[in-house]
């Protein structure tokens, strides 16, 4: 359309055109504007960004100390009197020195260089590496590494053990008159069993028979071909005359049944054989042919 042509719209054309007009370079005024301060905000955007970020990377958090990582050393240490800076040296972290001085605090002592490998948080190779250099001093050893005590042992030790001999096959001895030194001689008899057999024979009041033997506990059966016995020299009981106490003091004769004896005397008088025991219920046929060979009347 020609501007001339313009002035043959009639009047309400004319504005209608105008607003028109009007509106399109409103739009094209403000399109212009706008897209230069979008690409404005953009750039000052990525800007903005770019400092932020180097900002943040310069702001980082920092350590109050320059953290710095310890070269351990070796060197010769008590571990009882050692002070953090000494286990701090030899390459210890500090919450294990903590637990060293916390360990002392309440009375540990490291008596032997293994008593450190415990240690919390030690390794092996790292104990490995300070055992060498371990020293215990004097004052926290154990009394038994004092010199006067390695003399004991070394006195101990050269001490020749001599080994009783015993006696062959076929070779026997009586249970009645041997002494502590002879019953060591039997094969299976050491010190004590041969005890056990001389506190039984004074007890029974001698031995009437070497089966007897078994009845100390644990006894070695392979033993009694060893031995013999001589009823001559058993000692008697006279149960008319003994009292509770010393009748029961015997292994055939029980609580009850020396209350039994002494009773029976009471009542009855004087007991004149075997037979009269056998009267009490306490006393069994067994009890009464175990007792044969040491009562008297």
């Amino acid at each position: 359309m020609k501007f001339h042509d313009f002035f043959y719209y009639n009047k309400s054309d004319r504005n209608v055109i105008l607003v028109l007009l009007a509106i399109a370079v409103a739009s094209l005024t403000a399109l212009f504007f706008l897209g230069n301060d979008e690409i404005s905000v953009g750039e000052g955007y990525q800007g903005t960004a770019q400092a932020t970020n180097n900002k943040s990377a310069g702001n980082k958090p920092t350590p109050y100390y320059k953290t710095e990582e310890r070269v351990a050393e070796l060197f010769p240490f008590d571990p009882n009197t050692a002070d953090s800076t000494t286990f701090l040296r030899l390459g210890l972290q500090p919450w294990q020195v903590r637990n060293i001085y916390k360990y002392r605090a309440k009375g540990g002592v490291y008596r032997h260089p293994a008593d450190f490998a415990r240690l919390y948080g030690l390794t092996q190779q790292r104990y490995l590496q300070l055992k060498p250099y371990i020293r215990i001093g004097q004052s926290y050893l154990p009394a038994a590494l004092l010199p006067e005590a390695q003399e004991r042992k070394v006195r101990h030790d050269s001490i020749v053990v001599h080994y009783t001999p015993k006696m062959k096959e076929g070779e026997t001895l009586d249970l009645n008159t041997a002494d502590i030194t002879q019953l060591q001689h039997v094969p299976g008899i050491g010190p004590y069993y041969a005890r056990q057999i001389l506190n039984y024979n004074k007890r029974l009041g001698g031995f009437a028979d070497t089966r007897q033997l078994m009845e100390i506990d644990g006894f070695p059966t392979a033993a009694l071909k060893y031995f013999t016995v001589n009823r001559a020299h058993i000692t008697k009981l006279n149960v008319n005359r003994l009292t509770l106490a010393q009748l029961r003091h015997h292994p055939y004769i029980g609580f009850y049944q020396a209350r039994d004896i002494v009773d029976y005397r009471r009542l009855r008088g004087p007991l004149k054989s075997l037979d009269d025991l056998s009267l009490l219920k306490s006393f069994t046929p067994e009890t009464i042919e175990r007792l044969r060979p040491y009562v008297e009347f």
